[in-house]
């Protein structure tokens, strides 16, 4: 039996493992997350060179070890390269990354679900055109990641009474995880925002609607409502992170 296998990758991460080799860990379409050492990647002479930076998307050949596996060949599918040269998709495509490191798995059994949706990600992020279209792509990123690692958002029925919300006036609760109606909001004893029910229908759509998709929310969404929702859906990721998201220090760093 052979103990090669093939996989298309997204590269997250890199750790120095000696004066020449490094480790790459990637999000892979088939296996989730995997690591493998990159021999000789820091020499000029390294056939793996650009390939095994980070936020790129390879087809890699794996070569199985007993505690690690060797990257032995790999094929660029994507460098998202447009991200290259801009400091605001860099930013939040290390964002997108990190959040995928922190919840994906070994083994995952929802891995071409993920590394899909990461894929789409961040080429929505390298080929946006202004802000608005970067944080739209990031959104809609949270809004399907947390469904795929079992943590979405409850934006349709009240997390007390149970009863569908339809008025005008409801509240987002970080900590339950979604809404709660006017009429339960002095019940609750954690903090909560006012949520316009037009902010709700944001919020939906955002988790509905595909990446190159673009809708009247898509169309008439302005910077302000798009960071309000990124930087909600930012707090509540990070409540439900089994690590700290390191990047979002280095979001509130970007003026706005």
């Amino acid at each position: 039996m052979s103990s090669n296998f093939v996989t298309d990758a997204i590269n997250l991460k890199a750790y120095p493992l000696s004066e020449s080799d490094k480790i790459i860990v990637m999000y892979s379409k088939d296996k989730g997350l995997i690591r493998g050492v990159a021999k000789g990647i820091k020499k000029p002479t390294s056939k793996l060179g650009a390939r095994m930076d980070l936020l790129v998307a390879n087809t890699v050949m794996m070569h199985k070890g007993k505690n690690l596996n060797t990257i032995c060949q790999a094929e660029s599918l994507n460098t998202f390269k447009k991200t290259r040269t801009d400091l605001d998709k860099i930013f939040y495509s290390m964002y997108v990354t990190e959040v995928v490191s922190n919840f994906g798995l070994e083994e995952d059994p929802c891995s071409n679900n993920v590394y899909s949706l990461l894929y789409k990600t961040l080429e929505a992020i390298s080929d946006a055109e202004n802000k608005i279209e970067i944080l739209l792509a990031v959104i809609k990123f949270q809004m399907k990641m947390m469904v795929e690692s079992g943590f979405s958002i409850e934006l349709d029925t009240c997390l007390h009474c149970h009863k569908k919300v339809v008025q005008d006036s409801m509240y987002f609760v970080l900590h339950m995880g979604g809404i709660i109606c006017a009429n339960c909001a002095s019940k609750i004893p954690y903090n909560k925002k006012q949520m316009p029910y037009k902010l709700r229908d944001f919020f939906k759509n955002m988790a509905q609607n595909d990446f190159d998709y673009k809708g009247e929310y898509e169309t008439k969404a302005n910077e302000k409502v798009c960071m309000v929702t990124f930087e909600t859906l930012k707090h509540y990721i990070e409540t439900k992170s089994p690590k700290k998201i390191k990047s979002s220090d280095i979001l509130q760093e970007i003026p706005a």
